[in-house]
This record gives C-alpha cells, sequence and structure tokens, in this order.
C-alpha cells in the first residue's frame, strides 16, 4: 500500500510538471533560445582568442625564421673567417632557435585543427538556432491564432449569428412590403380602369356596366306571363 502510495505520489508529481511545462513551454522555449544564443556568442569569442592565439604563433614563427636566416649567413661568414669559435656558438643558438620553431609551428598547427573544429561546431550550432528561432516564430503565431480562436465563439461568432438573424428578418420584411407595395398598385390601376370605364358607359359609350332597372322589369314580367 505504501509503495502505491509513493508511486502514485510521483505519478501526480510528473504529471503536474508536464502540466506546467506544456503551459509555458513558449516561455521557457524564449529563453532556452535565449541562453542559447548567449551560449553562442560565447563559443565565437573562444574561437576568436584562439585565432589571436594562432596569429600571435604565426609572427613568433616568422620572426624565428628571419632569426634563422641571419644566424646562418653569420655563422657562415665566421667560418670563412677561420672563427671556428663563433661559427660554434652561432650553430648552438641556431639548434635553440630551431627547436623552438619547431614547438611555435607544432602549436600553429594544432591551433589550426582546433579553430576548424570549432568553426564547423558554431556554424552547425547557427543554423541550428536559425532553425528553432524560425519555429519559435511559427510557434508565436499559432499561439496568438489559437487565443483569438479561443475568444471567438463567445463575442464575435454570437454577434454573427445574431445579426444574421436581423438581417433576414429585415430582407422578409422588405420582401412583404415590395410583394404589398405591388398589389396596391395593381388594384389603383384596375380601380382607375373600372372608373374610366363607368364613366364612359354613363356617357353612353358602349353598352352600359350595370343592367337598367326597367329592363330587369321587363324581364321579369316576361318571365311571369
Amino acid at each position: 500500500m505504501f509503495k502505491m502510495m509513493t508511486t502514485l505520489i510521483r505519478g501526480r508529481s510528473h504529471d503536474a510538471a508536464e502540466a506546467f511545462t506544456d503551459a509555458n513551454a513558449l516561455s521557457i522555449l524564449r529563453q532556452q533560445l535565449r541562453d542559447a544564443a548567449d551560449g553562442l556568442e560565447k563559443a565565437k569569442r573562444a574561437v576568436a582568442v584562439v585565432m589571436a592565439y594562432s596569429a600571435r604563433e604565426k609572427k613568433t614563427a616568422e620572426r624565428l625564421s628571419a632569426q634563422l636566416a641571419d644566424l646562418e649567413t653569420r655563422a657562415l661568414e665566421a667560418i670563412r673567417l677561420g672563427r671556428d669559435d663563433l661559427a660554434g656558438e652561432a650553430a648552438s643558438a641556431i639548434a635553440d632557435v630551431e627547436a623552438e620553431q619547431a614547438a611555435t609551428l607544432k602549436a600553429i598547427d594544432h591551433y589550426a585543427r582546433e579553430i576548424t573544429k570549432l568553426r564547423d561546431q558554431v556554424g552547425i550550432c547557427e543554423l541550428r538556432l536559425r532553425a528553432l528561432q524560425r519555429g519559435k516564430q511559427i510557434a508565436d503565431a499559432a499561439e496568438r491564432t489559437h487565443k483569438l480562436k479561443g475568444s471567438m465563439p463567445d463575442g464575435v461568432l454570437a454577434s454573427l449569428r445574431e445579426a444574421e438573424a436581423t438581417l433576414e428578418r429585415l430582407q422578409v420584411r422588405h420582401t412583404h412590403c415590395d410583394e404589398v407595395e405591388q398589389a396596391f398598385d395593381e388594384l389603383n390601376g384596375q380601380s382607375n380602369a373600372a372608373a374610366i370605364a363607368a364613366r364612359l358607359a354613363a356617357a353612353g359609350c358602349g353598352s352600359p356596366l350595370q343592367s337598367d332597372a326597367a329592363k330587369v322589369l321587363e324581364r321579369l314580367k316576361a318571365k311571369a306571363g
């Protein structure tokens, strides 16, 4: 039982940590990218320091080469003059300079390899950082879109539905008004035509529109007889 409770507590702690990470993932990503960018700048400065050391060693190698050339020239002159003692000292100095030169060239070679490796690493890190930054921009846009979608149903969509219903009622009302107006126009037209026909008939133009009372009486008497 105790083991199950311990497992449950650990599980809930893990779930809470996961939920916290998910809820703050974008903020965590931003800080991680800032940390990565700072680390990349430090790496670039480290490469610059190594390059400076390499440049210094190259200058030393140039100086030693010039020094060797000068010592050899002087040693040869001492030999021609029969000054073996001076020639011996020159030879000893040349040996020391050559040893220093060998160490310097070895350092230069080491720095060259390190610079190449560090530059490659920095280049790869820069590519990865740019890819992550583009991904962060997409995540930012998605987050803003998600927030916008979450706010629309309660406000915008409800207002749009109400506006659509109001517009539909107005359209129905306008259609009805148009139909009434059309029917009224037809009725007015018919009334005007009927009035004109009655006036023409009363003036003796054409057959009468209504039966004459005397003629009706004659027709009734004929039926009765």
